[in-house]
């Protein structure tokens, strides 16, 4: 992917879409998650267009700007969406012009397609529902829980501030840990905050908007077992304090 220290990320993405395991409601923050990687040129969304359940989907396709791929039920209870998706993932990495995946499904099947696409050193970013399968979310370079996504681009109720804090998550506190005691640190005991992010992001799918927050920062802030700093240049670093 190639970078612009002025801009944007100049990245070819291409997002596919298995329309029987995704809800038209995420692709709005889908689509702005996305632009980490660069620009969405290739939309595509896969799915038998005789069923009504997917006319939502349908309806997307001309506001975003999404190409619909119909695909038949050939056996009944056999998906064969998957299969043309794969093919499709196939074709576009080995051309050469992509520079990035979205998968947006909550379907296991679609596991040994980003690990494949990660082996080619291309970022995958898969976009599900809390019910996805662990090995589909460890699959992707980052797996975003798109239920957290939606809303997180919602107002706050009215008694939000009101509301008791939601329970540490000990695997989120095991991996931070982890992380943060494989960094580098300074005499205080103080490691950047970003080398801590990347080491959790390199053993894991971790991805601060599951937990409703945009950054690092404002997520581990939250943590008492944990210490921020802000140093010159705006850098944060971060200190384990229990």
């Amino acid at each position: 992917m190639q970078t612009n220290p002025n801009g944007p990320p100049e990245g070819n993405v291409a997002l596919l879409i298995d329309a029987d395991n995704a809800s038209p409601a995420s692709i709005d923050p889908v689509l702005t998650v996305l632009a980490e990687l660069g620009t969405v040129n290739i939309r595509r969304v896969y799915g038998n267009w005789r069923k009504q359940s997917l006319k939502g989907w349908a309806d997307m396709t001309l506001k975003h700007g999404i190409e619909p791929y119909q695909q038949f039920d050939i056996t009944k209870g056999k998906n064969a969406t998957d299969m043309r998706m794969t093919i499709d993932a196939m074709d576009l990495l080995f051309r050469g012009r992509v520079t990035g995946f979205g998968i947006l499904s909550s379907d296991s099947d679609f596991m040994p397609l980003a690990m494949r696409i990660r082996q080619e050193g291309l970022p995958v970013y898969g976009f599900g529902t809390p019910r996805t399968p662990d090995g589909f979310r460890q699959a992707c370079t980052r797996f975003i829980d798109v239920d957290a996504l939606i809303k997180s681009g919602q107002p706050p109720q009215p008694d939000a501030a009101a509301s008791e804090p939601a329970p540490l998550d000990k695997d989120l506190l095991k991996l931070l840990v982890d992380a943060y005691n494989s960094a580098k640190r300074d005499e205080r005991g103080f490691a950047e905050l970003s080398d801590v992010g990347q080491r959790a992001g390199n053993r894991s799918s971790f991805d601060t908007r599951n937990y409703g927050y945009s950054r690092l920062s404002d997520l581990i802030e939250t943590i008492p077992n944990f210490q921020t700093e802000r140093r010159e240049g705006g850098r944060v670093y971060v200190k384990r304090v229990r």
